[in-house]
């Protein structure tokens, strides 16, 4: 799973530290168990430069994180991270808006991605660790407030600019 910068509120990581921020419940799914590989989108962009320079025409290039986790790390990392940026005025911690919900059916436990391939053949790893990409990701979000708050209450301008 991608995240970073201007990923759209309804994907888990903005959603929690958006919740977060609100003092609204933080919905993690089943036991928080499921597992994803986390790729930080600057690293995702530089994968597919890689792959356009030096990829062979015709192959097959998995692009991968090297940072499976499990939601409920995700959600508490978010918690953590925004308990030092950004403490409750009630002194509580952000994990304390921790709930847990019903699962959704058919819902995958473990979703990751072999890229051995990219870095064999390419050389490519990401540069950018979890943790540090998950700092990241919580300080954009602290100081673009306007740009999400804009989704969230429907002033963003979806209409497609430019030709075609």
């Amino acid at each position: 799973n991608n995240y970073g910068p201007y990923h759209f509120p309804e994907k888990l990581i903005p959603l929690i530290i958006i919740r977060a921020l609100n003092g609204e419940p933080l919905p993690v799914y089943g036991d928080g168990s499921n597992v994803r590989d986390w790729l930080f989108v600057e690293d995702h962009a530089a994968a597919l430069q890689v792959v356009f320079e030096k990829g062979a025409p015709g192959q097959t290039y998995n692009v991968g994180g090297n940072a499976e986790r499990k939601n409920i790390e995700v959600v508490r990392a978010i918690c953590s991270i925004l308990d030092r940026l950004r403490p409750r005025t009630d002194g509580r911690a952000y994990a304390d808006q921790i709930t847990f919900v019903t699962d959704r059916p058919g819902h995958d436990q473990r979703y990751a991605i072999d890229a051995s391939k990219i870095r064999a053949d390419l050389g490519w790893t990401p540069s950018v660790t979890f943790e540090e990409g998950i700092a990241r990701t919580v300080e954009w979000y602290l100081s673009n407030e306007s740009w999400w708050r804009d989704i969230l209450d429907q002033r963003y301008a979806t209409e497609r600019l430019g030709h075609g």
